[in-house]
């Protein structure tokens, strides 16, 4: 080696230390968060909300420091990136990114945000518990007024909101997102209107009745394990709204939310924060410990969420062979119900007021009222205090339902208490990539629907683990769905595969 390469694999050496010691931070910190929504006493909340606010803020210091930037400075010039590795060049390059958009905000201010958004998001529960947005709207009206100060900071892309979308969905464009939000609504809305018209209404009075909760939890761990998800890397708690938390690929714990009247609401959260998990659990292991041993973006993970509660966990294939072990699970409740009739009922389409308990038709309208809610936020200054009236307009224009409460309304969902502004589209572009690679497992896997039918779900996994998983965050989303598909993102997977579910299960022409 000459003399003038020692200091890049030095500086690298140093790079990786650094990088490694923040990644213990964001475990650690996501140890807290976990503990903090899975039971910590509300006492504590006030006194851990200011430890996270300390551990965040030197977190913050490490990733913006003198020491990073200089290491940067040297390991970005061509002739040291040339030289790197394809892994340790991505770490380099993302890192930079990060650094970039990050020095920019100064970290006494960071520090007060990370307080305020962990103190709003038990604000949010007890707001959302009272239905009281007025006690809520302080918080959210100081957490919107820091973001718009951020993307000041950032530098505004093409709209102040293209600077948030690009956070979650690297590369992604209000314009794309208009363009991709209007081919699903010009295709799924005509397709509600004749689902609403139909006289062929699936059955679900059976999903009505009591459903023991230790045989709910029995039954979802049941299938969590025939998904391929790890108990000894993983667990799976309560809590109010579920959640997945990838600490390390040797741990990554899930929560759901357990109804006594209601035996479909658990499971497929469950199923849904198990796709996530999926992945989480496995990526490659040379990624280990380095930011790149998370999802590429939020967009792929909801692929992955979206895809095994959907187009696995709601098809007919997955009742045919799962529908006697619930039977076993809740005796005399489901006795007379056929695979077809359970298939049916838990498919049915009805405009309602709760995204997490949308069907997945209309679910994509739950996404698009968000999406527009933040833009106005953002793009053309609407009032945190008018969100309330504003969200209960669009519900009614796009459902044809509107909230009693702001409790089933605009305070039913916990992303705006932690700041997550520009996420919401995540869910969508999640089902438009997952209907997309699910199409091209099936040209791949001629056998996979006999497969799902007999419960031999693994196939499905180490397909998606080998062209998804492993990676990690070591391809953009746009290079994993070109890898998969040879193309680019489309709407027309999604509803070409909705059109085909539903117009079968309605009986439409």
């Amino acid at each position: 080696m000459s003399h003038n390469e020692q200091p890049a694999s030095d500086a690298l050496q140093r790079f990786r230390a650094l990088t490694g010691k923040i990644k213990h931070f964001d475990e650690l910190l996501g140890v807290i968060y976990w503990d903090m929504r899975t039971g910590a006493p509300r006492k504590g909340i006030a006194q851990r909300s200011e430890a996270v606010g300390t551990l965040s803020a030197e977190s913050f210091k490490l990733a913006t420091s003198a020491e990073m930037g200089e290491l940067l400075a040297e390991l970005t010039k061509p002739e040291q990136l040339s030289q790197l590795n394809e892994i340790d060049r991505r770490l380099v390059t993302e890192t930079h990114k990060d650094y970039e958009r990050n020095r920019r905000i100064p970290p006494d201010m960071y520090q007060q945000y990370v307080v305020l958004t962990s103190q709003a998001e038990s604000a949010w529960e007890e707001a959302k518990e009272n239905n009281d947005f007025d006690g809520f709207v302080p918080y959210l009206e100081k957490i919107i007024d820091y973001n718009r100060k951020f993307i000041e900071l950032w530098g505004v892309k093409a709209t102040p909101y293209d600077t948030l979308l690009d956070m979650y969905e690297p590369g992604l464009t209000t314009v794309e997102l208009d363009r991709l939000f209007g081919e699903l609504r010009a295709r799924l809305v005509p397709l509600a209107e004749a689902i609403a018209k139909s006289e062929h209404k699936p059955d679900t009075s059976f999903l009505e009745g009591t459903f023991d909760k230790e045989a709910q939890k029995r039954f979802s761990k049941l299938i969590l394990k025939q998904m391929g998800y790890d108990f000894d890397a993983g667990r799976l708690d309560e809590s109010v709204h579920p959640f997945a938390t990838g600490l390390s690929t040797g741990d990554v714990r899930i929560t759901t939310r357990y109804l006594p009247n209601d035996v479909t609401s658990a499971l497929f959260g469950t199923i849904h924060e198990g796709g996530h998990a999926l992945y989480e659990q496995n990526i490659m292991p040379e990624l280990a410990g380095t930011p790149l041993s998370t999802g590429t973006s939020m967009g792929i993970h909801e692929s992955q969420s979206r895809l095994w509660e959907n187009m696995v966990g709601r098809s007919l294939g997955f009742w045919q062979r799962y529908l006697p072990d619930l039977k076993k699970e809740f005796p005399g409740l489901l006795d007379d119900v056929s695979a077809e009739q359970f298939y049916r009922g838990i498919n049915v389409v009805q405009p309602s007021l709760i995204r997490i308990e949308a069907d997945e038709l209309t679910y994509n309208l739950h996404i698009m009222i968000r999406y527009e809610i933040e833009k106005m936020l953002f793009n053309e200054g609407l009032s945190p205090r008018d969100l309330p009236e504003v969200w209960n307009r669009k519900y009614t224009e796009a459902l044809g339902v509107t909230p009693g409460t702001n409790a089933e309304g605009v305070l039913q969902d916990v992303h705006w208490s932690g700041g997550a502004f520009g996420y919401f589209p995540s869910y969508s572009l999640g089902n438009m990539y997952g209907a997309q690679m699910i199409a091209t497992a099936r040209e791949q896997l001629p056998e996979l629907d006999s497969q799902i039918a007999a419960g031999n779900l693994l196939p499905l996994k180490e397909w998606l683990t080998e062209r998804v998983y492993r990676y990690g965050k070591l391809l953009d989303p746009s290079d994993i769905i070109e890898r998969i598909s040879g193309k680019p993102l489309e709407s027309t997977y999604l509803c070409d595969y909705l059109e085909q579910k539903y117009k079968e299960i309605y009986k439409l022409a």
